[in-house]
């Protein structure tokens, strides 16, 4: 076995000087690493009482390069310590995306003690050099502290294909079976890869899913997670979450799903091969992981990466560059066309509840007078109750400052956040857009959640039939708000909180 080597000189640099989380885009409530690039959510595993959230990372610059596996922890996945890097780039070969799973039974002989063990699943990614291709193979290391030191397996490679675009492995047990399986993405051919193994490292085949809805980019970062039905505690559908990139919907990169049946050997989806599911419709949600070792009775938690690669290395943040979205439950609500996703934030969130203000009547211009006086606020949770009334549009500026402004609005059955004239843009001509979802709420009123994070903006409508992820980049001072209606509103009902630091 080879044993990972001590951090080096500029790891030891970056976690021996304290950074504090006070810079003017920084996220308050959602988890961003001291220094330096993140991406993708990696390893996200339940254990012992902890929340472990892996990503990759890059321990010398703020731009994509040496991935490796940082490592965060939390007890309420509020409030996080970034640890040092857990697997190192080493040899030449970056650490890409994968999983962590809890050996209960000890079936990778790794565990020591008869305790359990934490074992990670990754790519390892090795570029192309001298004539000869990029190569992509899954493998292994393990750990017997909790995750804060881990071993690289002796035996790696445990899957190989030679291919140079074959990657991130999302490894789960599976009890019917009793046997690991593994979905990996076979990006090229737009297609998810199925195997199984008793130890996870003798690995069989056993099926494949793809291609199917979106099919114009890469497909990347597949995730099968069991997902319970609203309103039926004993019906669950398996729901295969795909990264798409290039080929979002809203461009650049994006996510899609599907519902189906899962027998331990192959997914079988409900809906027609044609049909199209967005996880999210904003530019900014892509590559989200479940956690695995959840306790079985608890709703599946999501995390997503907050960026899009048609601008994620110039966005203006310093010293770090990339941060996760905010946790959320994930469930099923049987919709007229069958089941359908919906999310909500993980009600931790609630304990960083601070200043309140709540508002009920009809009355815009008194309600904007009250935000006025006392709303000045940039990191928050607002949830609003609207009837639209006879008004061809309603919602929210927020962030306002300088004529400038963030806008969430709801109009012609679409929900839509327009960030075009939110304040910083220009960095890439890719930012400055509009993204919309389609949402008929008929005769019930518009029911949003919207968090707001410094630079992040997550908005959840009908109890998260919609979510809809966009980062922005305000001017100084942008605690403005404001609601507007094009024409007379019905009636409304607002309740908002600030949101304190989880870092102080």
């Amino acid at each position: 076995m080879h044993r990972i080597a001590p951090i080096l000189f500029a790891w030891v640099c970056a976690f021996g000087q304290p950074t504090a989380y006070d810079q003017p885009y920084r996220p308050q409530y959602h988890f961003s690493p001291r220094r330096h690039w993140t991406n993708d959510p990696n390893g996200l595993v339940y254990f012992d009482g902890e929340y472990h959230l892996f990503y990759q990372y890059n321990p010398f610059g703020d731009v994509w390069g040496h991935m490796s596996w940082g490592h965060a922890v939390s007890r309420d996945l509020m409030h996080w310590q970034e640890l040092p890097v857990a697997l190192p780039e080493e040899n030449g070969v970056m650490i890409f995306t994968g999983s962590t799973v809890v050996d209960e039974r000890n079936t990778t002989g790794f565990c020591t003690d008869g305790k359990p063990c934490l074992v990670a699943v990754y790519t390892g990614h090795t570029p192309a050099a001298a004539g000869r291709p990029a190569l992509q193979t899954q493998n292994l290391a393990y750990s017997n502290d909790h995750g804060r030191a881990w071993t690289k397996y002796s035996g790696n490679p445990v899957l190989n294909l030679n291919l140079s675009d074959f990657r991130d492995p999302h490894v789960f047990w599976v009890d019917q079976a009793r046997r690991w399986v593994m979905a990996v993405a076979l990006p090229d051919a737009r297609k998810v890869l199925f195997y199984g193994s008793s130890d996870l490292k003798a690995w069989e085949r056993l099926s494949e899913f793809g291609p199917a809805g979106a099919a114009g980019g890469q497909w990347e970062c597949p995730t099968l997670t069991e997902v319970p039905v609203a309103g039926s505690p004993r019906q669950t559908r398996w729901v295969l979450k795909v990264g798409l990139n290039p080929g979002g919907l809203q461009g650049g990169s994006g996510e899609q799903y599907f519902v189906g049946r899962f027998d331990g050997v192959r997914f079988t989806n409900d809906n027609p091969a044609s049909t199209t599911l967005w996880t999210d419709y904003g530019k900014d949600c892509y590559c989200a992981l479940t956690f695995n070792g959840m306790p079985r009775k608890e709703i599946p938690v999501m995390i997503g990466w907050m960026n899009n690669w048609q601008y994620a290395s110039r966005v203006p943040t310093q010293p770090w560059r990339g941060q996760m979205t905010i946790p959320r439950r994930l469930q099923l609500r049987k919709a007229p066309e069958g089941l359908r996703l919906v999310q909500a934030p993980t009600e931790a969130i609630q304990r960083l509840r601070g200043g309140h203000f709540a508002w009920r009547g009809q009355n815009v211009a008194e309600l904007n007078r009250a935000l006025k006086e006392q709303v000045h606020w940039n990191s928050f949770e607002l949830r609003s109750t609207a009837f639209p009334g006879v008004a061809g549009e309603i919602g929210w500026r927020l962030l306002a400052a300088d004529g400038k402004y963030l806008t969430v609005g709801y109009a012609n059955g679409e929900l839509f956040v327009d960030r075009t004239q939110s304040g910083v843009t220009d960095f890439s001509k890719d930012f400055p857009v509009r993204t919309s979802a389609p949402l008929a709420i008929g005769n019930s009123p518009l029911e949003l959640t919207i968090l707001v994070d410094r630079s992040t903006v997550e908005a959840f409508a009908q109890g998260g039939q919609v979510a809809m992820t966009n980062l922005v980049f305000p001017p100084a001072g942008a605690e403005g708000m404001e609601y507007y209606t094009a024409g007379k509103s019905g009636r409304l009902s607002i309740e908002g909180w600030e949101l304190n630091s989880a870092w102080k």
